[in-house]
């Protein structure tokens, strides 16, 4: 049996530093768009009878929560993986979109729906939807993406990035805060309201 592919694909931004006056993404950010390209590249064949698979860049300044500036207009990680991805040449295979206000892992997803940027699409095991981020990072994705997007299992395709950065002892912190904080919770507002506790006693926790 044929192993389902995902036709839609959303991307992690994992952060943007600055090299001199240049706004940059991270080793990180970049190896999850590079695992995004190779996704595509891979599956070319499966494709070819389809329409042009999507992909979703999302990622806006996640350095908001501790009170840093927005980036200048065009540097936020959303915009900078696009433009990683279309210098790679991904969109003369790809349908790219864009989504660069999130904050969070959680806006991330939010945002990706709220902005109807996987409208039309359904998912279920033979049509997946992939996930791209490093493997430590998926397992809190797909908690949240059953919270947000109301699927699980089958319905979501890992699709893990390489190198960039190692596990942290903090993402197995903040998974499990998370299910801890979204217990029995799927609102929008109250998931963001619950987050924003979350992350402001994680930080009086650190410095306490």
């Amino acid at each position: 049996m044929t192993a389902p592919v995902a036709t839609v694909l959303v991307v992690f931004g994992r952060g943007v530093t600055t090299i001199g006056e240049r706004f940059v993404l991270t080793s990180a950010s970049a190896a999850r768009v590079d695992a995004a390209i190779d996704y595509v590249h891979t599956h070319r064949e499966a494709f070819a009878a389809a329409p042009a698979p999507l992909v979703v860049f999302t990622g806006g300044w996640a350095e908001a929560s501790r009170g840093e500036p927005r980036p200048p207009e065009g540097c936020c990680e959303g915009d900078l993986m696009l433009a990683r991805a279309r210098a790679a040449g991904l969109a003369a295979h790809a349908e790219l979109k864009l989504e660069c206000r999130s904050r969070s892992t959680l806006e991330n997803l939010l945002h990706t729906a709220g902005d109807g940027l996987l409208a039309g699409h359904a998912f279920e095991p033979r049509h997946p939807l992939g996930l791209v981020s490093h493997a430590w990072h998926l397992p809190r994705i797909r908690f949240l993406a059953r919270k947000v997007l109301r699927l699980r299992g089958a319905a979501l395709l890992d699709v893990p990035a390489a190198g960039g950065e190692s596990a942290s002892h903090r993402e197995r912190v903040v998974h499990l805060a998370s299910r801890l904080w979204f217990l029995g919770v799927t609102d929008p507002a109250r998931l963001l309201r619950r987050e924003r506790a979350m992350v402001a006693s994680l930080r009086r926790r650190a410095t306490g």
